[in-house]
């Protein structure tokens, strides 16, 4: 048996196990990629994962009959094991341990991710649009990021580049906020400039400077070095933040999702359904 390594809290806070979501049916080419290379860089194991109804789920009254369900049954089979190849093939390069893990689940497909994402420290999954009527292949990623308890890094179809160099952390003075920060540091840190960024109302601005310079010192006790920013309001807070990641090359944005709840957030458009919706990349944890 080997001895315990003395623990460093410093070094320690880093991602040990990377859970990537693999959706069935198609290419996952983008989450794999970062995949690869953060598990590279942080020398990390990595889990592949799939989830999917056996059934389709009726709009409507009507019966299914059992040859059609069959048929269903043995094509998301085949698709699962296609992404497993997928997910494989993917990570062989990264010379870490491979696990992976599937289920045709009758209960819905983000709580057997959430559930499955107790043996990881990050979830990778993609922002690719979904059939909100299709919960045979999709995973509703908002579910997925409200049940997980683990942040989950959103990747965009068109992929991103590591490690990111441009970091912004979307800053509100919430439990949600805090969480992404501090779920965040590994990132963060190799990152080459991190911004830490509050849009307020005007007469908010001074007080939203302290909120944004105390997370900047905190983050520079983590050998962070961070900017603060205050940001007066000019329109919703989701068309501030998305015209200042825009202008500043953001390669990733740092948030705490759904600090409201999600009907206000889709009712009136909100910053976590925005960031969903744009295609950025973002770690988002709630």
């Amino acid at each position: 048996m080997q001895p315990m390594r003395a623990f460093d809290w410093r070094a320690d806070l880093r991602y040990e196990t990377l859970l990537v979501h693999m959706i069935v049916g198609r290419s996952n080419g983008a989450v794999l990629k970062v995949a690869t290379e953060l598990a590279k860089l942080l020398g990390a194991r990595t889990i592949g994962i799939a989830a999917c109804h056996p059934v389709p789920m009726m709009s409507g009254p009507g019966y299914v009959d059992g040859a059609v369900i069959g048929m269903l049954q043995e094509q998301l089979d085949k698709e699962i094991g296609a992404a497993e190849v997928e997910y494989r093939e993917a990570l062989l390069s990264s010379k870490a341990p491979l696990e992976w893990r599937s289920s045709n689940t009758l209960s819905p497909s983000p709580d057997f991710l959430a559930r499955e994402a107790r043996c990881a420290d990050l979830i990778i999954s993609s922002a690719l649009p979904t059939d909100r009527f299709d919960s045979m292949q999709h995973v509703n990623i908002g579910d997925l990021i409200m049940h997980a308890g683990r942040p989950v890094l959103v990747v965009p179809h068109a992929g991103v580049h590591l490690p990111f160099e441009q970091v912004v952390v979307a800053w509100k003075d919430t439990r949600e906020s805090r969480r992404a920060v501090c779920d965040a540091l590994p990132l963060l840190r190799a990152a080459k400039h991190v911004t830490v960024v509050e849009i307020a109302a005007a007469d908010d601005v001074a007080s939203a400077m302290t909120r944004v310079t105390d997370v900047a010192t905190w983050l520079e006790s983590h050998s962070i070095k961070a900017t603060p920013l205050a940001l007066p309001a000019a329109g919703s807070d989701a068309s501030c933040l998305d015209s200042f990641l825009d202008k500043h090359n953001a390669d990733l944005v740092v948030a705490g999702a759904y600090g409201h709840s999600r009907f206000r957030e889709w009712a009136f458009g909100g910053v976590t359904d925005s960031l969903l919706r744009t295609g950025r990349c973002a770690l988002l944890s709630h």
